[in-house]
């Protein structure tokens, strides 16, 4: 069964209400909290769009979208990561198995380097899975980007620090460095990354160091919690967005930008390496509104 996007359920809103009453905030409501903008979050916005109208005399619904376009945009955020040319630049990318992350960091190589820049070096710190080490292996050959590796279940830390060395021996580059994402296992994988955070504090220069998580779009406030965990562990940078498309919920970059004040860097809509854009508010906005 196709999933109903928020832009259907806001289109079918407009057709079920001829006028802005206290049910069509109600439905208006219940729509954000299922297209994952937060309980909190669809209840403040719907009180605030009703008070909005009301004080502006807003009655067309092309005025209604844009208002509303107008404060889900407030917390949104988007941020554009760059390597600093020159130096020692490491990105730690995080995220819970099955997210899609090392595939997605092999995307961000492959998209830097059709930007013009091709000083990556990819790190294979998720040692506990042997696949994951072999995969981000592919990608490097596919790419034609150095993998620095260990063998499975040796340090992680020590992969990232032997990745640092080799980029610090070309006279600088970027460390894009996949992680294990063992939630199941909350403590072990909190001092694993705080080891690897440590390490790649003391190697980079200084602010070219970013610790970016990985989000499912399609798991909701799931991903929230995902991105509560590991940004109190270590303090996160930035989000990408996976699996992300029209027909997802799509919601929960508004739930990360207004709860824990993350911007999102990247939006991957498939499989390939050339499904990954750089992260725009107003498209995306538009786009959860169908506006």
């Amino acid at each position: 069964m196709a999933k109903i996007s928020f832009a259907q359920k806001i289109k079918s809103l407009f057709s079920a209400h001829s006028v802005l009453n206290d049910d069509f905030f109600e439905d208006l409501t219940d729509a954000l909290i299922e297209g994952d903008v937060g309980a909190k979050t669809a209840f403040e916005l719907a009180d605030k769009l009703e008070a909005a109208c009301k004080e502006e005399k807003i009655t067309e619904k092309e005025q209604i979208i844009e208002k509303l376009a107008e404060m889900l945009s407030q917390y949104v955020k988007a941020v554009e990561l760059k390597p600093e040319d020159g130096k020692v630049n490491i990105w730690m990318v995080l995220g819970v198995n099955g997210v899609g992350k090392t595939t997605t960091v092999a995307k961000m190589a492959s998209y830097l380097e059709k930007s013009g820049y091709n000083k990556t070096v990819l790190a294979a710190a998720d040692t506990f899975r042997a696949a994951a080490i072999e995969q981000l292996m592919m990608h490097g050959e596919r790419l034609n980007i150095r993998t620095v590796h260990h063998q499975d279940g040796s340090d992680p830390s020590a992969v990232v620090f032997d990745a640092a060395e080799a980029v610090k021996a070309q006279g600088g580059g970027l460390v894009l460095a996949d992680t294990a994402g063992r939630l199941h296992n909350k403590e072990n994988l909190v001092r694993e990354l705080q080891k690897i955070d440590r390490i790649s504090c003391s190697k980079a220069d200084e602010g070219c160091y970013k610790k970016i998580l990985v989000v499912d779009a399609t798991t909701g406030q799931n991903a929230l919690r995902q991105a509560e965990v590991f940004n109190e562990a270590v303090k996160l940078d930035a989000i990408v967005l996976t699996k992300y498309d029209s027909t997802a919920k799509g919601g929960i970059a508004v739930s990360i930008g207004k709860e824990l004040n993350l911007p999102v860097a990247f939006v991957c809509t498939g499989e390939t390496y050339k499904d990954i854009s750089l992260f725009d508010v107003n498209s995306y906005v538009r786009t959860f509104l169908g506006a």
